[in-house]
C-alpha cells in the first residue's frame, strides 16, 4: 500500500503561486462538559460569489494544521476535531485550473495522493472528527466531509454533489470508496453517476440526509451551535449515530454487482460508450464492495491520474469554462444601457410554439402578455392551451397557487392587433415561410410604437429578407428558440445588416431575463447549429443514400460522442423538417450541402424508426429501409466519418472566416447548449482538431494550443 506520508508532494507547488488559497482557521469550542472541540473554518477570504476552493496549498495548509490537531489530541488538551466553512460555503471542490494544468502523468498522480494524504489525516488523528456542511460542497469539498467520522448538514444547504464525471474525471479524493460504503451502491450511483447526467443535478440538504452522507440536519439559524451540541451528545455516548443506508453483507453478496450491471446497461443505451469517466467510476464503484480503504484510494490515484491526462477532461474544462464564462459575456454584445425595458410582450401565433412563447414570456418577464391569431377559435385554443401548462405546473408543485392565479391573469387573447400597441417587444411564432413573416410583420407594424421591437423566431429564413416590408427594418431582429423551448438553454440572437444596436441590446436583456444564454450571429442560412447539423444529416443521408446501412451510418458518427445518432436526430426534429433544412442549405450553398430527395419520399412516408408501444426503438421501419434501398456505392464508417469530419472543419473554418460569430468558442457554446453536443467532446472545433480535421482542411487548427489531454 502506498504510503503517502513518504511522498515528495513539491513538483505540484511549480504551478501553485497564483492560487488562491482556501485558509485553516482553528480556534477552541469548549462544550459543557468541559471537553474542547478544535474547530477548523475553511475561508479563502473572498465573498460569496467567489466560493472556497482547494489545490496545492490549502491541501497543504490544512494537513498541517490537522497534524497539529493530532498532536493535541495526544495531549489530551482536545475531545475532536470539527470543520465547517465560511458562510454559506463549505468548499466548491478542487480548483480546476490546478487540475487542468497538470504536465505530466506523475504530476496528476501526485494531485490525487496529496487529497488521499491530507484527507486521510481525519480518520487517524486519535479522535473523533466531524464535519458541519454549512452550505456547498461539491466534489473535493463534499469528500472532506466523507472522510470525517461523522456528518451534520445545514438545512437551508444546497448544491452537495459529487459531480465529477460531469467534467470528465471521478471523485478521487475518497468519494468513490467511501460514498458506496456509507449509504450503499444504489444511492452512491444515483450521486456519483445518475446525477451528474442529469445536467449536473445537486442535492438539497435533506435529500443528502435522507441518503445518509449526513447523521444529522439543523436549521440555518442555528446550525453551528446545534451542530457543536450534537458533537458533544456524540462524544459523551448520549447521542447515537444510526446508518441505516449503510451496506451490510446481503447488500455486498447480492444486490451489489445486480446495481452495477444494471448501470452498465443503462450508460451504454443513454450516452454510448464515448465517455470515459462514466465508466471508470463505474469499476472504481464496483471495487469498493470489497478490500480496504487504503486499496480503494490507490484505485482512485489511478484513475483520477489516467482521466486529468486526458483529452475527455481538457475538453470539459474548456467547455465549463464556456457555459460558466462566455455565455454571460457574451461576444459582440452592445452596451447594456441600450437596452430598452420590456412592459408588455405581444406573440403573434397562438400553436404550440406560440404557446410556450407566451408561457416563458410571463414567467420569467412577469409582465402582461397577450397573443393573437387569424381567428378567435385559434386564439381560444391557445389561451386553453397556456391555462393547461399552467395547471400541470401547479400540480406538479412547481409553482404555488398564487403563481398560478398571477400567471393566468398575466396572460390575455385577441384578434384585434391594437391590443399590441403598447407592447414593447412582439414575437412571431407563424408558419415557417417568407411571405407568411413578412406579411404578418407589415401587418401588426402599423399598430405598435416606433419604439417596438420586433422579432422572429425562424429557424432557416433570411431574416433581413423577413423585413423587407418593413418601415422600420431597424427594430427587427433574430429570436431563434429550441424546442422545448421551456428546457433547452440556448437563444441564437441574430443581426441583419439593418439591427439597431438598441434593439440588439434589448433582445440580450431580454434572453438573459429569460434565463437563457445567447450568442449573437450573423444572419447567414441555419445561423449556427442548423448549419453544422445540416452539414452532419447531409453527409448522413449522402451515405445512405449512395447504398450505406443506416446502421453504419449511426456507427460512423458515434465516436463524436453525440446525444444520438442521425437517424434518431432525423426521427427527433420530425423528417419534414429535415428534408426542408437540408434544401435550405443545399440552395444557399449548392457545391458543400446535400439534398437528398430519399429524404424527402421518407418525410412523405412519415416513418424511420420503428418503436414500442412506451416509444422505445427496436429498428427501422421495413418500409423506410425499402424506400432508401438502391444505392450501389456503398461507404464504409471510416469513410463515412473521414468525410464528415472533414466537411465539418471546411464548413466551420467558412463560418468563421464570414464572421457569422466572434469566434470558435463561440460555435462550441451554441453546439454544446443548443444540440447537446458532449462536454467530454469540448464542442465541436476541439475534436475537429484532435482528428487531424482542421489540418487537412485548411493547414491549421481552431485552437492554439490545441485542447487535448498530455501526451507524454
Amino acid at each position: 500500500m502506498t504510503d503517502y506520508s513518504t511522498i515528495d508532494f513539491s513538483l505540484l507547488l511549480a504551478h501553485a503561486a497564483d492560487e488562491v488559497v482556501t485558509h485553516s482557521f482553528v480556534r477552541d469550542v469548549p462544550l459543557p462538559d468541559g471537553t474542547v472541540i478544535a474547530l477548523i473554518t475553511l475561508d479563502n477570504g473572498r465573498d460569496h460569489t467567489r466560493p472556497n476552493t482547494i489545490g496545492p496549498l490549502t491541501l497543504l495548509e490544512l494537513g498541517g494544521v490537522l497534524d497539529a490537531q493530532r498532536a493535541r489530541a495526544a495531549a489530551k488538551e482536545i475531545a475532536a476535531v470539527a470543520i465547517t466553512g465560511k458562510p454559506f460555503i463549505l468548499a466548491a471542490g478542487a480548483d480546476l485550473s490546478k487540475v487542468s494544468d497538470v504536465e505530466s502523468l506523475e504530476s496528476a498522480r501526485l494531485l490525487g495522493q496529496l487529497g488521499h494524504h491530507v484527507y486521510g489525516k481525519l480518520d487517524t488523528l486519535g479522535v473523533p472528527s466531524f464535519v458541519f456542511i454549512n452550505g456547498l460542497a461539491l466534489g473535493g469539498g463534499l469528500e472532506i466531509a466523507l472522510n470525517a467520522t461523522y456528518r451534520t448538514v445545514d438545512a437551508s444547504a444546497a448544491g452537495i454533489a459529487l459531480p465529477e464525471v460531469f467534467l470528465g474525471l471521478v471523485p478521487g479524493w475518497g468519494g468513490a470508496y467511501l460514498l458506496p460504503n456509507l449509504i450503499g451502491i444504489e444511492n452512491a450511483l444515483t450521486v456519483i453517476l445518475e446525477n451528474p447526467l442529469k445536467m449536473n443535478r445537486m442535492l438539497k440538504a435533506r435529500e443528502a440526509f435522507d441518503l445518509g452522507i449526513a447523521d444529522a440536519i439543523f436549521p440555518a439559524a442555528s446550525f453551528l451551535e446545534n451542530s457543536l451540541v450534537w458533537a458533544g451528545g456524540v462524544l459523551s455516548g448520549k447521542t447515537k449515530v444510526d446508518r441505516k443506508n449503510t451496506p451490510g453483507k446481503v447488500e455486498r453478496l447480492v444486490k451489489w454487482d445486480v446495481a452495477i450491471g444494471i448501470a452498465r446497461k443503462m450508460l451504454e443505451s443513454k450516452i454510448g460508450t464515448v465517455p470515459l469517466a462514466p465508466y471508470v467510476a463505474l469499476d472504481l464503484l464496483k471495487a469498493a464492495k470489497s478490500g480496504t480503504r487504503a486499496e480503494g484510494f490507490e484505485r482512485e490515484d489511478e484513475a483520477l491520474a489516467r482521466l486529468a491526462c486526458g483529452d475527455q477532461f481538457q475538453a470539459s474544462v474548456y467547455a465549463f469554462n464556456l457555459v460558466q464564462k462566455r455565455a454571460k459575456r457574451p461576444a459582440g454584445a452592445p452596451d447594456k444601457t441600450l437596452a430598452q425595458k420590456v412592459t408588455k410582450v405581444g406573440v403573434i401565433g397562438a400553436g404550440l410554439m406560440a404557446s410556450q412563447f407566451a408561457l416563458l414570456f410571463a414567467r420569467r418577464l412577469q409582465v402582461p402578455v397577450v397573443i393573437t391569431d387569424l381567428d378567435q377559435a385559434r386564439v381560444d385554443k391557445g389561451i386553453e392551451s397556456i391555462r393547461g401548462e399552467i395547471e400541470a405546473l401547479l400540480q406538479k408543485k412547481r409553482i404555488s397557487p398564487d403563481e398560478a392565479n398571477r400567471l393566468n391573469g398575466l396572460i390575455s387573447g385577441t384578434t384585434d392587433k391594437s391590443d399590441f400597441a403598447d407592447c414593447d417587444w412582439i414575437i412571431e411564432a407563424v408558419f415557417e415561410e417568407l411571405g407568411v413573416k413578412q406579411d404578418v410583420f407589415a401587418d401588426v407594424e402599423q399598430y405598435i410604437s416606433d419604439t417596438a421591437i420586433l422579432a422572429t423566431n425562424t429557424s432557416s429564413l433570411s431574416v433581413e429578407r423577413i423585413g423587407e416590408k418593413l418601415a422600420h427594418p431597424e427594430r427587427l431582429v433574430g429570436f431563434h428558440f429550441f424546442n422545448p423551448v421551456a428546457v433547452m438553454p440556448l437563444i441564437e440572437v441574430v443581426r441583419t445588416p439593418q439591427t439597431a444596436p438598441e434593439a440588439l441590446a434589448t433582445a440580450m436583456a431580454t434572453a438573459e431575463k429569460l434565463r437563457k444564454n445567447a450568442v449573437i450571429t450573423r444572419d447567414t442560412p441555419g445561423f449556427v447549429v442548423n448549419r453544422v447539423l445540416a452539414k452532419l444529416l447531409g453527409e448522413a443521408m449522402y451515405a445512405v443514400d449512395h447504398g450505406t446501412s443506416f446502421e453504419v451510418v449511426d456507427k460512423a458518427v458515434a465516436p463524436l460522442g453525440l446525444p444520438m445518432p442521425p437517424s434518431q436526430l432525423l426521427d427527433l426534429v420530425g423528417l419534414k423538417v429535415g428534408a426542408h433544412v437540408l434544401d435550405t442549405h443545399h440552395n444557399a450553398f449548392p457545391d458543400r450541402f446535400y439534398r437528398s430527395e430519399n429524404l424527402h419520399k421518407l418525410a412523405e412516408y412519415g416513418t424511420l424508426l420503428e418503436k414500442d408501444s412506451k416509444g422505445k426503438v427496436k429498428g427501422f421501419d421495413k418500409g423506410a429501409l425499402k424506400i432508401v434501398a438502391g444505392g450501389t456505392e456503398p461507404m464504409t464508417a471510416d469513410a463515412i466519418r473521414l468525410r464528415l469530419v472533414d466537411g465539418l472543419a471546411d464548413e466551420v473554418h467558412r463560418m468563421l472566416e464570414d464572421a457569422v460569430v466572434e469566434g470558435p468558442e463561440d460555435i462550441d457554446l451554441c453546439m454544446i447548449l443548443g444540440a447537446g453536443w458532449p462536454f467530454q467532446m469540448g464542442g465541436v472545433t476541439p475534436y475537429l482538431d484532435r482528428e487531424g480535421a482542421s489540418e487537412r482542411v485548411f493547414g491549421g487548427t481552431f485552437h492554439d494550443p490545441q485542447i487535448r489531454g498530455i501526451r507524454n
